[in-house]
């Protein structure tokens, strides 16, 4: 396959809003890709690379003199070989060796598929091939039952390797995929709910009734001495949180998964602030830790245990499961409460600090990285993870500070984040100092007035509700909104969507 075939095909996607017609694109390049090639064209078209990070940043790419060619000859396999000599190359002579390799690549593509490796390299390629979108692809390719396909990479956490099981192994090598303790699974995500009232009615009576902490998402994977913590990213932070690992090794079980909440409490049993939770998950080594900084671990799931698989079973079994091995680890929760008892364990969660509850189905499965109506998410005043497009300098005592936010819903759609409001309100001193010297690290250009982003870092927006509008392309607007906390333990697909916003003007 020539690389200029995914080049047009990136293009295409980037330029259309429909999911359909995205995905007959999609799939139908998938379809003349060879078992070899596929792999590499959907992690390529899902903003990834095969080889992982290859240290190639803006900087080295922008020292780059090379012409573009007249006519495409690279093929994909061209590209891939070339990506996978630039991660072997280390040692004395590497950068040498490196920005030989780039130069040599770049000479020989045109400018469309300049345009295509620099975004692929510096991980700002989003033509709108989400997970979602790359998924349905997959299936039509394939010919394959797009459940099955879905499932597949729910447990697999791979779009590559779930492509190459669907085209070379069938609809057998997809059902056969299963849990592996070690492996990491997407984690099943809530959906906002209006208030604890219309959460409840949705559910119905037969619902645990979670606090919803201020903390970091983890998955604690055990198998006997082996223990791998997972970030909400799936990212494997295993070496920064020894005292979860510590928790975990002291379980009465040989295998286990558990999905829960980690943060740091105060002496009276208050969560300290997210910011100094987050440093500490960030940062870790058993030097570091005083007795207020230990990371306290809370689990509300269990995936799987001493060698069962509970991922399909209902929710009222997950939590016995918890409940045999680790009951004081449980998050507070009530189970089957009446509307008033729900009601007390929601104010009870806001007293004690944190963000309220979460109502979630006794009989719903585990709907790995989807946001499934069988959780409900409930907490005093809108918030929402919107991505950063942007920020203009400041004015007055904010002279020479980057304030004023651009903010951007992601299209659910699988396009580039769309613009719903500004906001300078609940910028404190240090955030703006801080603002200021992280934001042109992502920086793509700038003008007189505004320094724009590539739309990597998410941040928690509180608002009061929002409104029609013109002004912005979302059509909406947000109302009073203010900056609550900056979210580095999400990506910009989890940020929240336009649709969900829009869901504010019923």
């Amino acid at each position: 396959m020539q690389l200029n075939e995914v080049v047009e095909a990136s293009a295409s996607v980037a330029g259309d809003r429909s999911r359909l017609r995205k995905t007959a694109v999609l799939a139908g390049l998938l379809g003349s890709a060879s078992p070899a090639e596929l792999p590499v064209v959907v992690a390529w078209l899902s903003g990834e690379i095969p080889q992982g990070r290859l240290g190639v940043g803006w900087r080295s790419l922008a020292k780059l003199q090379a012409a573009p060619a007249d006519t495409p000859s690279l093929t994909v396999g061209d590209v891939d070989d070339a990506l996978s000599a630039l991660a072997a190359a280390t040692g004395t002579g590497s950068a040498a060796r490196r920005a030989e390799i780039i130069a040599t690549m770049f000479a020989a593509a045109t400018e469309p598929e300049q345009r295509f490796l620099v975004a692929l390299l510096t991980g700002e390629l989003r033509q709108g091939a989400l997970a979602g979108v790359m998924t349905d692809a997959i299936a039509k390719a394939s010919g394959q039952d797009l459940a099955l396909v879905r499932r597949a990479h729910m447990l697999t956490g791979s779009l590559p390797v779930t492509a190459g099981l669907a085209v070379s192994g069938g609809a057998e090598a997809l059902a056969g995929v299963g849990l592996e303790v070690g492996r990491g699974v997407s984690p099943m995500l809530a959906t906002p709910a209006e208030n604890l009232d219309d959460a409840l009615t949705l559910l119905g009576t037969d619902v645990v009734v979670d606090y919803k902490l201020d903390g970091a998402r983890i998955q604690v994977h055990r198998r006997g001495e082996d223990i791998t913590v997972y970030t909400r990213t799936l990212n494997d932070v295993t070496t920064r949180v020894p005292d979860i690992v510590e928790v975990v090794a002291g379980l009465p079980c040989e295998t286990v998964i558990l999905d829960g909440e980690t943060l740091t409490l105060t002496d009276d049993g208050r969560p300290r602030p997210f910011q100094e939770t987050m440093s500490r998950f960030g940062s870790g080594g058993a030097g570091e830790r005083g007795a207020e900084r230990v990371l306290r671990p809370f689990f509300f799931d269990c995936l799987h245990l001493d060698g069962v698989d509970l991922i399909d079973r209902p929710l009222a079994q997950r939590l016995a499961a918890i409940d045999r091995i680790a009951p004081d680890l449980r998050i507070p929760s009530v189970i089957r409460p009446t509307p008033a008892e729900a009601a007390a364990h929601f104010d009870a969660a806001i007293a004690d600090g944190h963000e309220g509850v979460m109502v979630k189905s006794l009989a719903g499965t585990y709907t790995a990285g989807r946001r499934g109506k069988a959780w409900q998410k409930v907490k005093p005043v809108h918030t929402f993870d919107l991505v950063v497009l942007g920020a203009e300098w400041g004015s007055g005592r904010r002279t020479g500070f980057l304030s004023n936010l651009h903010l951007g819903a992601r299209d659910s759609g699988g396009g580039a984040p769309i613009m719903v409001g500004k906001t300078f309100k609940g910028l404190t001193d240090d955030l703006l100092r801080w603002q200021t010297e992280e934001f042109p690290r992502h920086e793509t250009h700038r003008d007189a007035h505004t320094v724009y982003l590539r739309p990597e870092i998410v941040v928690e927006i509180e608002l009061d509700g929002v409104q029609r509008s013109s002004r912005y392309p979302g059509g909406v607007a947000l109302r009073f909104a203010r900056v609550m906390r900056y979210r580095p333990d999400k990506t910009p697909e989890q940020a929240d969507t336009l649709d969900t916003l829009r869901e504010l003007l019923k």
